[in-house]
This record gives structure tokens, C-alpha cells and sequence, in this order.
């Protein structure tokens, strides 16, 4: 399954599998972008995210580290 900026709480286990040890709210907003963009199933458009996507997916990843 490809990810999109509409998968937040799937990009967030993808983001958790891959990097365990990182606390997802000391990331900037660039560098999650980044980080999400290297996923080997992410498959969208680099622009098509903004700061409100961004977002679901930083609490999704918290939520995921609880």
C-alpha cells in the first residue's frame, strides 16, 4: 500500500517502525517532512502537505509512542 498526505496515522506507524527512539515532538516541521518523504512507501506529492497535515501526523506519531 503507497502512503498520501491523507494516511496520517499509517505515515505514523511507518515513522514509528522506522525510527523507535525519536520523540516526534522535538522534530521540526521540516525535518518530519523530510523524514516522511524517505519512507520507502510514500508515494504523494512533496508539496501537498502544509502545516495542518504535518500536525496530525506529529500527534498521530505521539499517540503511537504512549
Amino acid at each position: 500500500m503507497k502512503l498520501t498526505w491523507r494516511d496520517p496515522d499509517e505515515i505514523a506507524w511507518a515513522l514509528q517502525a522506522q525510527h523507535p527512539s525519536q520523540d516526534p515532538l522535538r522534530l521540526s516541521f521540516p525535518k518530519l517532512h523530510q523524514m516522511i518523504l524517505a519512507l520507502p512507501d510514500f508515494a504523494d506529492e512533496p508539496q501537498g502537505s502544509n502545516e495542518g497535515v504535518l500536525e496530525r501526523i506529529q500527534m498521530a506519531w505521539y499517540e503511537e509512542t504512549r
